[in-house]
Parts: C-alpha cells; structure tokens; sequence
C-alpha cells in the first residue's frame, strides 16, 4: 500500500481518534480568560468600571466562551471550518490588551482626594500576560487542526484513490 508503513498508520489514526489536542488547548484558553476577567472585575477602584465599555467586556467574555467551546467541540473532529474562529478569536485576544486594561493602567481617579491610579503596573502586566496566553493558545489550535484536517482529507484522498484502484 505504502512505502512507509509508520507514516500511514499515524495518519490512519487521524480518522479513528478525535482531536484532543485542539479542543484542550481551547478549553484551557477558555480557563485561562476566566482567570482574565475575575482579574479585571475585582479590580475596581472608585466608579471607574461603572461605564458601558464594562458592559461590553463582559459581554465580549460570554460570546468569547462561547465561540471557543463550540469551536473546542467542531476541532474535535478535525473539522478545518471551526480553525479560522478559533484564530480569530485569538487574535481579538491580544488586541483586549490595548482597549481596557490599557486605559485603566493609563487612568487615574481622585478617591477622598487623593489621585489614586486604577491599574498598578503589576496588575497590568498580569492581564495582559493572561490575554496573550489565551490568545495564543486559541490560534495554536486553530493552527493545529488546520494541520491535522488537511491531513486527515488528503490521508483519506489517498485511500479513496488506492480502493477505487484495486477494484478496477
């Protein structure tokens, strides 16, 4: 069938197993932006959070989880169409630095007047660090899945092509 046995039977598994990988590495970027946004929430100061923009964020979380664990469960069987929201999403990731944390880091309210700043830089860097993993982790699996689903197709092209050979 084929010159390199080894190499086949790693990509025959591909149509037997499910793509744990991918649907993981989403599910722990679903986790890692929990840890995001409990961190943003119990960081109020003053009335600074209590603007619309909050209220988007959170409503951006509720549709982030959301896409992710569909997207979690579509990767699973190496369906290549839930890969580009997954990457999507993953970008979108990285840019929420540069909109809330950002500015809460940037801004400062007087509180019983005394200037306090919103965000120490501490606090800054840790949300960010959790967006960036998060980010990440969403576009390696979507990255990932492409890899394998296009495998897997061409693996089963193969395989469609040798049977139709054998019985001719």
């Amino acid at each position: 069938m084929t010159t390199n046995n080894d190499a086949f039977i790693k990509r025959d598994r591909l149509r037997f197993t499910k793509n744990k990988l991918s649907s993981n590495l989403t599910l722990l970027a679903i986790l890692i932006n929990a840890f995001y946004f409990v961190s943003v929430y119990k960081c109020d100061v003053g009335t600074y959070y209590y603007k619309w923009f909050i209220g988007i964020s959170v409503l951006y979380n509720l549709v982030f989880m959301l896409v992710a664990f569909l997207s979690s469960e579509g990767v699973k069987s190496y369906n290549i169409k839930y890969s580009f929201p997954l990457i999507a999403i993953g970008i979108l990731q990285v840019v929420r630095i540069f909109i809330l944390p950002l500015q809460a880091k940037n801004a400062v309210i007087t509180l019983d007047g005394v200037e306090q700043a919103v965000m120490e830089d501490g606090k800054f860097f840790y949300q960010s660090i959790l967006l960036v993993a998060s980010g990440v982790l969403c576009v390696i699996a979507g990255v990932v899945n492409i890899i394998k689903a296009q495998t897997l197709a061409s693996h089963q092209a193969q395989i469609d092509k040798e049977t139709k050979g054998s019985k001719s």
